[in-house]
């Protein structure tokens, strides 16, 4: 028995990859489309065992409505919403109507298109615009940083007790211990604010960069 998780090695990575639901062709084709069109930004789409773990997660949590902020080129969304039923909605915010432009191609081309209600603009403003009462079953959040405390205090409210809410890159590659930026410290006090917030009950998983789970009380 060990005490902590392994060295991820990129040979043991490749190995946890393929047992565990390996992206299919639409994956590929996007995740390698992201890479050729945006090789500079492309770091913020997902890993394939992220992918593979929310279309799980959301099928495990029976998800009809989910939120996601930040969407970039679709691949997160993708693996929500093949996770929800037919009748599933999963409502998007993000701010680029270039990166999200890539994100619809795929999303016809995977048949969850109609699951999918994409918001262009501040996810802040966004989020403030749903429903008040507590009907969300699923939320992602993967977008700006500093934002983060600021989505969470408009989701939290709108979950129904049970719900959870995935947050990523909440590891920010182990700097967190010792923040060297200015997302590095919102990160850091966003972990500690989770921590303390007596609405939830949360867990830190070292699944890529880190993700939180959160289950609503």
């Amino acid at each position: 028995m060990t005490s902590k998780s392994p060295p991820l090695t990129p040979e043991l990575h490749a190995y946890l990859v393929a047992h565990g639901s390996p992206p299919d062709e639409i994956m590929r084709d996007l995740a390698e489309e992201t890479i050729a069109v945006l090789p500079d930004e492309a770091t913020m789409q997902v890993a394939p065992e992220q992918a593979a773990f929310l279309t799980f997660l959301t099928r495990l949590l029976g998800v009809r409505q989910a939120v996601e902020v930040g969407t970039f080129t679709g691949l997160s969304a993708l693996a929500i919403a093949r996770g929800l039923p037919d009748e599933g909605r999963l409502t998007c915010f993000d701010i680029s109507a270039e990166y999200t432009g890539i994100a619809r191609r795929y999303w016809a081309r995977a048949g969850v298109a109609d699951r999918i209600d994409l918001r262009i603009g501040p996810a802040a403003d966004g989020l403030r615009e749903l429903p008040q009462e507590r009907y969300l079953d699923f939320a992602f959040i993967d977008a700006d940083k500093t934002g983060y405390p600021i989505y969470w205090d408009e989701l939290v409210p709108r979950m129904r007790p049970g719900a959870v809410i995935a947050v990523d890159n909440t590891l920010r590659g182990g700097r967190v211990i010792a923040p060297q930026n200015a997302d590095d410290r919102a990160i850091a006090a966003f972990n500690d604010d989770v921590l303390a917030d007596v609405r939830v009950d949360a867990v830190m998983l070292p699944l890529a960069d880190g993700v939180t789970l959160a289950r609503v009380r």
